[in-house]
């Protein structure tokens, strides 16, 4: 975190006073807030401007119709990152098993033992890691997970939450979509999705495996809506969080 960029802070008004410890709070002046940590200021950094892009990319993502499928998926992204945990509380009953859990990291064995695919890594835009990719790449986690909430949804005593938050992923794909149309300078034909083929010998996989993909989900997620907030120029009025 800069110090310019918490000065600025101060100077919106946003923040009373900065420290030079990284990990003092900021006090806020709303009263009913007491602290505001500083690793909340993460999203800050998250969300900075792409570096500059080619005068081609930077006109097609500034033209107003592009600007409005960036916005709708931010929104769809944002709608499914809040569906997860819903979606996790009503398909995983196993208690051991916990979306935020720092024991997730331990499950890696059994989410390749189940046939798990990693998803795509997003990275921010630069000159080795173009926006056409980033876009790319987050359609393809998209499929992805929308093909593995499909294979073990039919394993699951409660599947609604399942089947609505699949429907959002196809939604917010189809956007994803739309923009890598408009970037492209040729067509591309879409490679054929391979079939997901997990192992679920038993109710404790499918159990596992339901937990394993909404906790990638999430993480991907996350990563996906902080690219698009890096896209999406209308910020005015905006709230980090």
């Amino acid at each position: 975190m800069s110090i310019s960029l918490l000065q600025g802070c101060v100077k919106s008004g946003l923040v009373k006073s900065i420290s030079l410890n990284p990990w003092a709070p900021l006090w806020i002046k709303d009263p009913s807030v007491f602290a505001f940590p500083y690793y909340y200021m993460t999203d800050l950094v998250h969300s900075a401007p792409l570096p500059e892009l080619p005068g081609r990319e930077s006109a097609l993502v500034g033209d107003p119709q592009f600007q409005e499928i960036v916005h709708r998926s931010r929104s769809l992204t944002e709608k499914i990152l809040l569906l997860i945990p819903e979606t996790h509380k009503s398909a995983v009953h196993t208690e051991t098993l916990q979306l935020n859990s720092t024991e997730n990291a331990k499950l890696g064995i059994m989410a390749s033992n189940i046939g798990i695919p990693s998803a795509p890594v997003l990275r921010v835009v630069s000159e080795d890691f173009t926006l056409e990719t980033s876009l790319r790449r987050m359609s393809e986690g998209l499929q992805l997970h929308r093909d593995l909430l499909s294979a073990v949804s039919p394993r699951l005593e409660n599947k609604d939450r399942v089947t609505e938050l699949t429907a959002d992923i196809r939604d917010l794909g189809i956007q994803i979509n739309k923009m890598l149309k408009v970037l492209q300078t040729e067509t591309v034909v879409q490679p054929t999705p391979t079939p997901v083929a997990l192992r679920l010998p038993g109710e404790y996989e499918v159990q596992v495996a339901a937990h394993l993909v909404l906790v990638q989900l999430q993480s991907f997620g996350q990563d996906m809506v902080r690219n698009l907030r890096s896209l999406d120029q209308n910020k005015e009025g905006e709230t980090e969080s």
